[in-house]
């Protein structure tokens, strides 16, 4: 009997993959991103939107990459209220860990009216934090 090996291909491909390997993506204040989403009446928002997603693909060549998020929270907002933790979540379980955030984070935010952004940047945090090289001395 033989097998085949059918490729994998597409935004998502390498979820099967290893570990990532790309670069650390920086720990963000998550006080700061309020203040500034208050100051610029929801602007830094987009910025926001870009930088987290195209971190996410820089470190894990996944995803959907910071330009498309744009046009995605620009256009449906809701579906990055998904996504995101989504694209997290594989990052997270890519090395067998549990994510702390899941497409369902968004019923936070859709029912509690909690900012699920909170909850979306400290997974970043956390994540970039263990991944962070080790103070030298």
């Amino acid at each position: 009997m033989t097998t085949t090996t059918i490729p994998v291909t597409g935004p998502f491909a390498s979820a099967l993959a290893g570990p990532p390997t790309g670069p650390i993506g920086p720990q963000r204040d998550i006080t700061t991103q309020v203040l500034l989403s208050i100051a610029t009446l929801g602007l830094y928002g987009v910025h926001w939107a870009y930088q987290s997603h195209e971190d996410i693909r820089r470190r894990t060549d996944d995803g959907i990459g910071g330009g498309l998020g744009v046009v995605v929270y620009l256009f449906a907002q809701f579906v990055t209220w998904f996504l995101l933790p989504i694209e997290i979540q594989r990052m997270y379980e890519r090395e067998g860990r549990e994510s702390p955030v899941r497409a369902s984070t968004a019923v936070w935010i859709l029912l509690f009216g909690v900012p699920w952004y909170v909850k979306c940047q400290r997974a970043l945090n956390r994540y970039w934090a263990l991944h962070a090289p080790a103070p030298t001395s």
